[in-house]
C-alpha cells in the first residue's frame, strides 16, 4: 500500500480473489504465476507462489481480505472491493 493505493501485486491479488471467489494462498499463487509472462528462470513460479502467502498475510492485516465463511480460502472484504472498484460479491 502506497499513499492509499494498493501496490501492483496487492491490486492484482485482490482482483483475482474478487473475480474468482474464495482462493487459498497456494491457488492464488498459481493464478499470479499464470497471469505473468513466462520466465526462463526455473525459480520464477515457486518464488511467486511463496510470495502469495506473504501477500495474503498483508492483505488480511490491512483488512482487505478475510477468511472465507467455509474456512477454505480468502475473500475480499467491502474495503478491499472499494479499493479496487470491484462490484462483485463473490470475493
Amino acid at each position: 500500500m502506497s499513499e492509499g493505493h494498493p501496490a501492483a501485486a496487492q491490486g492484482e491479488a485482490l482482483r483475482l480473489i474478487c473475480g474468482h471467489g474464495p482462493l487459498e494462498a497456494g491457488r492464488l499463487g498459481e493464478r499470479l504465476v499464470a497471469a505473468r509472462r513466462l520466465s526462463t528462470d526455473p525459480d520464477f513460479g515457486p518464488v511467486i507462489t511463496r510470495m502469495a502467502g506473504t501477500l495474503t498475510w498483508r492483505l488480511h492485516a490491512q483488512g482487505f481480505i478475510a477468511q472465507a465463511e467455509s474456512g477454505n480460502g480468502w475473500t475480499v472484504t467491502a474495503d478491499g472491493r472499494e479499493l479496487i472498484a470491484c462490484a462483485g460479491t463473490r470475493g
